[in-house]
């Protein structure tokens, strides 16, 4: 049987990854995935300055808007109560504005769940993969011990009880010296034991940086959509103190805007030149951090028939060596327990612990093979790869909509609220409330006439 299929990097990696990168001199960057050289950070830092730029561009653009519009209007005659020429069309492309923003939202909460997604799947495959070297481990540990245990109970005893047969004690010695072969062999097949790097740990830390980022783009996407909603409630009753507080918080979640735009357009250039061709990487960040042959490693992150199963030979020694010790217990249990019947007990309890063995030797046969890490692998590259890549591109839309939503719309609401009327603040209230200033200059005057 082939090798299982394995990731193959998309579009858009391709496309993101053939976009050209610069240092701070501007010096071409290679782009392969080097997050620990000097000239790739300064490339992604680069990257994600341009948000910063775009940032500056929008606030200078906004405040010389804002300027003119103060400094340069004409003015209005006295007593002048019409509206002034354009008024519906600002408030109207303010409105579109902050509908485009509502839109931007809903792009910001799918790329948030996509990317959430992706990472969840490469959590839920560094959980499997550490389930799968545990159980390596475990079943190792568990048939060495019971070799060994073997060994310095039923064997010794054979060996006492069959002494005045020195054929007899050669072979139960024999099997011995198998057992303890077998048990050599098996303890070279944990191969993760003792590695300081943890699949289990780094699930969990990357499951605790995601369940923070995710937290924090639901509450920048909830903080625009109040934003929005106030400011279009705000145009809706006039209430100009309502417009003034909702434009002070709708430049606040423009630099939010930017600011994540440049953590995502860094982000997601850096993780599509990871994506291009994650095994060389992987292969030689994990060699350095556990320490492992890179046939080892090799053999499960590639996984194919080019790359042959580096605990082959000792799996077959084992099963050998076991074929062996069967083949020893069963003449002794001819020759030996008609004329020892009290060596019965120890060799049923031999076969008893071959059979067992045999089945712990035929499960790890199976977990060794590549294609279950080699499977968990490519899920947690197609997680990271695909649906958080492409998250981060529609968190990326979100951004730049939502931008350009507020900047409008920042340019927008100062001339709308020159058009409400003077009296917006004592609209909604009661004629006949002594605390409503109309009421309370009639109330004056009527006194003064008394």
């Amino acid at each position: 049987m082939g090798a299982p299929p394995g990731y193959r990097p998309s579009a858009w990696v391709h496309l993101l990854h053939q976009l050209p990168r610069a240092d701070f001199q501007l010096r071409p960057v290679p782009s392969g995935f080097a997050p620990q050289e000097q000239e790739y950070q300064q490339a992604l830092l680069l990257v994600a300055a341009l948000a910063g730029l775009g940032l500056g561009l929008s606030l200078i653009f906004i405040a010389v808007y804002l300027i003119r519009f103060c400094c340069c209007r004409p003015p209005e005659p006295p007593g002048s109560k019409s509206p002034s020429p354009g008024g519906g069309c600002v408030t109207w492309s303010c409105i579109a504005a902050l509908l485009v923003g509502c839109a931007s939202i809903g792009i910001g909460f799918y790329g948030n769940s996509e990317t959430s997604d992706g990472v969840s799947q490469l959590s839920s495959a560094l959980l499997h993969a550490n389930h799968t070297l545990s159980a390596i481990d475990h079943l190792v540990l568990e048939t060495v011990e019971r070799l060994g245990e073997a060994v310095r109970t039923e064997l010794t005893t054979l060996e006492e009880v069959l002494e005045q047969r020195t054929e007899l004690v050669a072979a139960a010695r024999a099997a011995r010296r198998q057992a303890e072969a077998v048990a050599q062999q098996l303890q070279g097949l944990a191969f993760w034991q003792g590695v300081p790097l943890s699949p289990l740990q780094v699930a969990e830390e990357v499951s605790f940086v995601e369940e923070y980022r995710w937290l924090a783009y639901v509450l920048l996407l909830l903080l625009e959509l109040l934003v929005c909603l106030f400011t279009l409630l705000g145009l809706a009753k006039q209430s100009k103190w309502l417009v003034i507080v909702m434009t002070v918080m709708s430049l606040l979640v423009l630099v939010l805007s930017w600011g994540s735009m440049g953590l995502e357009a860094a982000t997601a250039v850096g993780l599509s030149d990871f994506c291009s061709n994650p095994d060389t990487y992987v292969l030689n960040l994990t060699q350095e951090e556990t320490g492992l042959n890179s046939d080892i490693l090799s053999y499960y992150f590639l996984c194919n028939q080019a790359v042959s199963n580096p605990f082959q030979q000792r799996l077959t020694l084992s099963q050998r060596a076991l074929a062996n010790i069967h083949s020893q217990l069963q003449g002794l249990q001819r020759e030996a327990v008609p004329q020892f019947p009290s060596a019965q007990k120890s060799l049923l309890s031999l076969e008893e612990t071959l059979n067992v063995t045999e089945g712990n030797l035929h499960q790890l046969v199976a977990l060794l093979h590549c294609r279950s890490l080699h499977k968990d692998y490519s899920t947690a590259l197609r997680g990271l790869c695909e649906d958080a890549l492409e998250g981060l591109l529609f968190l990326l839309l979100f951004s730049l909509l939502s931008a350009g939503a507020l900047a409008t719309a920042l340019c927008s609401l100062p001339r709308a609220w020159a058009l409400f009327p003077p009296s917006d603040d004592y609209d909604d209230t009661d004629d006949d409330d002594p605390f409503n200033p109309q009421e309370s200059k009639r109330f004056v005057q009527w006194q003064s006439s008394i």
